[in-house]
């Protein structure tokens, strides 16, 4: 029985994970009260964290009928994330492992990402019995990479973002089209009703034989083209082309990128995860892509994208299982932690 923590931005989140069933899994999320800056405030981000941590953790708890003491090991966010953020549920998940003599395991957030496509309710055993090599892409607002996964907590990573990740393009080109954030979901919902070959914009890196990603240019290029053409997301079906155009770029050199490493592997799997895999379209561009190249697809459940507890817990139990080693409990958080990394003490 784990009691998971997630703090690593702007989401606070705690889960009961056992034998790995989600028991539970809370999120508060702090959107709203960034929207009105446009972004995520760290400090701000903090202040929240310390605020619904404890009632957060709670009610995980209540919702899986247990208390502390049924506690068997704790688990939170070590890494990446932002450095405050990250020490808030750290420290905490720390004090409380201490407090109940139960171990205390630091997971790496993208790691936690990288086998979130896998949980699907049933026991631990189970889930990875069905596990089979893949290529992963993890996209969010923060990171995209491409991964290769030979074996449960077996993996290197290919390639990954040289200036913005995929989300963050996203965020900055809605705000550059005058949308509310997240900018997102924005892009998606009004995508749906537009002409995505109405603009035309780069497609970085696309053709390029590396694994690596770039969309910094993609954002300049939106920028440029706004102001060569003034007021022309003024108009609400233009608006809509250009949310459709721009996604379409976005989704093309994602799904182009992550097929290709699969096949040049020779894996026949494609697992995806990260918030932008809520991504109507590059939902639907990627299996179409797997499907027309044979390779089998798996991606995370709609409640597994986003930063979530439960795929903390249930990589915890994982690493228990496999006998990794407790994280020490003088460890501290380590906000640039590279998945490729060891910051084993």
């Amino acid at each position: 029985m784990i009691l998971a923590l997630e703090t690593s931005c702007d989401e606070t989140s705690a889960a009961v994970v056992h034998e790995g069933r989600i028991l539970s899994n809370v999120v508060a999320s702090q959107i709203r009260l960034h929207a009105e800056y446009g972004g995520v405030v760290p400090e701000l981000a903090t202040r929240e964290h310390l605020r619904n941590l404890i009632p957060v953790a709670r009610r995980a708890m209540d919702e899986a009928g247990i208390g502390p003491a049924n506690l068997d090991a704790l688990a939170a966010t070590r890494g990446p994330g932002l450095p405050a953020a990250l020490r808030a549920g750290f420290t905490a998940a720390q004090g409380l492992a201490l407090s109940l003599g139960r171990p205390l395991f630091g997971i790496h957030h993208h790691e936690a990402h990288l086998y979130s496509p896998w949980i699907e309710g049933q026991p631990l055993v189970a889930q990875f019995d069905r596990f089979e090599p893949n290529l992963s892409l993890i996209v969010s607002g923060g990171h995209t990479l491409l991964v290769q996964v030979t074996a449960p907590l077996e993996h290197r990573v290919l390639g990954g973002t040289l200036d913005d990740a995929a989300g963050e393009c996203f965020d900055k080109a809605a705000k550059l089209l005058g949308l509310a954030y997240p900018g997102g979901p924005q892009i998606d919902r009004l995508a749906a009703e537009g002409d995505p070959v109405a603009f035309e914009f780069p497609r970085p890196l696309v053709s390029d034989p590396n694994h690596d990603f770039s969309f910094s240019g993609l954002k300049t290029s939106i920028r440029y083209f706004l102001q060569k053409h003034p007021g022309l997301a003024d108009d609400p079906q233009r608006l809509r082309d250009l949310c459709a155009s721009i996604q379409a770029a976005v989704v093309d050199v994602l799904v182009t990128k992550t097929v290709r490493a699969a096949r040049n592997l020779g894996v026949g799997c494609v697992t995806a995860s990260g918030g932008v895999t809520l991504n109507s379209g590059l939902r639907r561009d990627l299996a179409a892509r797997c499907e027309r190249h044979r390779l089998r697809l798996r991606i995370s459940a709609p409640s597994l994208c986003t930063d979530n507890a439960a795929m903390v817990g249930v990589l915890a139990e994982l690493h228990q299982v496999q006998g990794r080693s407790p994280t020490p409990s003088d460890a501290e958080v380590a906000p640039g932690w590279a998945l490729a990394e060891d910051v084993s003490p």
